[in-house]
């Protein structure tokens, strides 16, 4: 709560920090009767919107004098108090900037401690009137929560001047008139994106007989942003990505005979706001075909330069939202989230030559090897230590071999002595009945299997691979990151750009990137998850198949807004119509209707089965376990005749397990 109690005007400035000029009598205000009559327009208009705790900020240009300043103090009622600032456009540049600039700083901070403000601004001087737009404009005072009034007796053909300003703030101009002893009050505004030389609207005036009457349907200090009444024509700035298709038009009355237009979810977004706000609009498109960055210069590319620039009024985009563009522009509420991925191409099918192994799990197989070793053994064992030793018993080689002979489905060769024994090998034979039955019947079936490569799912797989190469957005906010960052996986990414791997494209070029770069299977798209669905569901419906795949990781998180000018109004009223899109989820729905074919390859199976004959590429694994077991006998045979030579040399060997 601001509360400054205004004795004198000199120390009332001087405690608001501004260099005070020579407080100047000026006739026509000097007159008791004209300061009351003013203190009542004003009070007129703050009764109709002033709320409690509300304040005043009063500015004069050191032209009025301190009895009409203490008049218009006395006749209003202010609930949250007021404050009284002089300035003065008269002197040297520098000095009017430094005044200037240390006004607005000042009014800025009482701002903060203040609920509703209006700044009364009261001026003949067209100087200082338009040194005030200027100042307000470069100081960033006049947000829309902030009202202007500005009061004088010039006449309105001289105040074109105060159009810019006055448009784009919450802002109405008081204009007095005492011609001929007959006093009366005009209320004016000034409409958004009027056409050059528009006059301003009036929408009030007060006489003393009649007091405050509106003469339109506007209000004072209306929401004029939240729907326009004369359906301007704003310039928007967008280009060419995955939610945002040009369609160059074939026209002889057009620019060297030819315009575009766009299609997709971003331009019905823009069509939805253009009929809930009646504005029209024109798209351009930025000289470089980029978003924009911040150059060394400080200056901004790509559409981020255009909006700085005034050359449009709006950015489509849609943007990425990051601090080193909401420094430059303003963002509205996100319209979607999203991350990015990993576009790849799919490998061909392809025959899986150790198929013969996946109808068994790991852990079944090796329950299998367990089983061959300690079963025989703990039958051994059993037969050895707990009954008397026999002529015919076996050795525990023999032993394994004979369980084998049953998982192979071969009979017994040796007779088995004991019942216990013969009890052991007949549960053996039935589990390993159901589990050969099993494993047949699974491997019909997986040598039908084709398996389709997605190798690269994860960053890592990216930078495991020193044959494949990225492309990124270029100028884009994720390459600046890449290349911000000093440590980490991301730094290990924008490194590759040494070697050859790492290459930027503009959104422009990444459909015929895909056709071409991707399709090959050496070079793979990075992209938010959107716009790889539409190009995904583009190649599908031109190709009628799944030729492309993307990552199951996911990274960098990203919100995407529209953009507005620095401290713009329009920014709140399009955030106000895209909450309301969103909340009936019009733009998830906009973006099925255009990509009909988007969630038809989402995470595409990597098996597929066919019915064809089998060759050798399908069961050339088993041909090498074949071999691998032919050259292991060998061995074995070889040991076993070298052995039988050094028995007759040596004489017997004992056998080790008898």
């Amino acid at each position: 709560m601001v509360r400054m109690m205004v004795k004198l005007l000199v120390a009332v400035t001087m405690a608001a920090g501004v260099c005070a000029g020579v407080t100047q009598l000026s006739p026509p205000y000097v007159q008791h009767g004209l300061a009351s009559s003013v203190a009542k327009v004003l009070e007129a208009v703050f009764a109709t919107v002033t709320q409690s705790s509300s304040s005043v900020f009063l500015i004069t240009d050191g032209k009025t004098s301190a009895f009409t300043v203490f008049t218009l103090l006395d006749n209003l009622q202010i609930p949250g108090g007021y404050g009284v600032f002089e300035a003065t456009a008269e002197g040297p540049v520098n000095t009017t900037e430094k005044q200037f600039s240390r006004l607005i700083e000042d009014i800025k901070q009482l701002l903060h401690v203040s609920r509703r403000v209006t700044v009364v601004v009261v001026s003949d001087d067209p100087l200082f009137l338009a040194a005030f737009a200027e100042w307000s404009l470069k100081g960033r005072l006049l947000v829309w929560s902030t009202r202007l009034l500005a009061v004088t007796r010039l006449p309105l053909p001289e105040l074109h001047h105060l159009y810019k300003t006055f448009s784009m703030c919450n802002s109405m101009l008081l204009i007095m008139n005492n011609h001929k002893l007959i006093f009366r009050c005009n209320v004016y505004l000034h409409l958004p994106y009027n056409p050059q030389g528009a006059q301003a609207l009036r929408i009030a005036s007060w006489t003393p007989h009649r007091g405050l009457t509106l003469t339109t349907h506007y209000s004072l200090f209306p929401d004029k942003f939240d729907k326009f009444p004369q359906k301007p024509t704003l310039k928007a700035a967008t280009e060419v990505n995955p939610i945002n298709k040009m369609i160059t038009l074939d026209n002889d009355e057009a620019l060297e005979g030819e315009r575009f237009k766009f299609t997709g979810p971003a331009p019905e977004l823009i069509d939805y706001l253009a009929r809930a706000m009646n504005f029209s609009y024109q798209y351009l498109r930025p000289a470089d075909g980029t978003w924009g960055v911040k150059l060394e210069n400080g200056s901004w590319s790509g559409m981020v330069g255009m909006l700085m620039r005034q050359e449009v009024n709006i950015g489509v985009g849609p943007f990425i939202i990051s601090g080193s563009r909401a420094e430059a522009m303003d963002f509205t509420v996100p319209i979607f989230l999203d991350y990015w991925r990993i576009l790849g191409a799919r490998g061909q099918p392809e025959v899986d030559p150790w198929g013969f192994i996946l109808p068994l799990a790991p852990l079944v197989w090796l329950a299998i090897l367990s089983a061959l070793l300690l079963l025989p053994a703990t039958v051994f064992l059993m037969s050895s230590y707990f009954f008397h030793k026999r002529e015919n018993q076996k050795n525990l080689l023999r032993v394994i071999f004979d369980y084998i002979r049953v998982l192979l489905q071969q009979d017994v060769l040796d007779p088995v002595n004991c019942w216990w024994e013969s009890l052991v090998l007949a549960v053996w034979m039935l589990m390993m009945l159901v589990l050969t039955r099993s494993y047949a019947g699974n491997l019909m079936s997986l040598l039908a299997v084709r398996h389709i490569s997605e190798p690269y799912q994860t960053l890592q797989d990216l930078l495991d691979d020193p044959m494949v190469t990225m492309i990124w957005e270029k100028d884009s906010q994720s390459v600046r990151y890449l290349h911000s960052v000093e440590s980490g996986i991301y730094r290990e990414i924008s490194d590759t750009e040494k070697e050859g791997r790492l290459i930027y494209k503009t959104h422009e070029e990444f459909p015929e990137t895909i056709d071409t770069l991707v399709r090959q299977g050496d070079h793979v798209l990075m992209e938010v998850d959107m716009g790889l669905k539409a190009y995904v569901a583009r190649d599908f419906t031109r190709t009628g198949k799944c030729s492309f795949y993307e990552s199951r990781e996911g990274f960098l998180s990203l919100m995407f807004a529209l953009v507005g000018p620095k401290a713009s109004p329009i920014v709140p009223a399009l955030s106000k119509r895209i909450t309301a899109m969103t909340e009936a989820g019009l733009f998830f729905y906009w973006m099925k209707s255009a990509e009909p074919n988007s969630t038809v390859c989402y995470r595409s199976p990597t098996k597929i089965t066919v019915k064809t004959t089998l060759n050798l590429t399908n069961v050339w694994g088993m041909f090498v376990i074949l071999a691998v077991g032919h050259i292991i006998s060998l061995c074995v045979l070889f040991y076993e005749l070298l052995g039988l030579r050094l028995q007759h040399r040596v004489g017997p060997v004992v056998e080790i397990f008898q």
